[in-house]
């Protein structure tokens, strides 16, 4: 399974990004390889509309399954999410990409639903 994260930076030990589409990276996690990858965003500060979108378009090309971040996407990029059949999991706001990976996997994440 491949995990998302909205993240401030680029490793394990990194803040979560409570922000979805303006997000500074996305980092997956991809359990069967233990690889984690990050996707650079910061570009998307500069755009005035669409960055949930956009930031989806970069999960749906990296395969993600799952999204934890801190307070949710907003609402076109959580209909296109969740269109996609991608749960989204809030609540990891102040933890670090590791500490939300364990809170995920303890099941102590909210299920964002529209």
């Amino acid at each position: 399974m491949k995990i998302a994260f909205t993240s401030k930076g680029t490793g394990w030990d990194s803040m979560i990004d409570p922000r979805f589409g303006r997000s500074e990276f996305l980092l997956v996690y991809d359990e069967e390889s233990d690889v984690l990858s990050d996707y650079d965003n910061r570009d998307i500060a500069s755009v005035t509309h669409g960055a949930g979108p956009k930031a989806a378009s970069m999960l749906f090309d990296a395969k993600a399954e799952i999204l934890i971040t801190g307070n949710g996407p907003g609402g076109n990029a959580a209909s296109v999410l969740e269109k996609s059949g991608m749960q989204i999991y809030t609540g990891a706001d102040g933890m670090t990409i590791r500490e939300a990976y364990k809170a995920f996997k303890d099941s102590q994440l909210t299920k964002f639903n529209l």
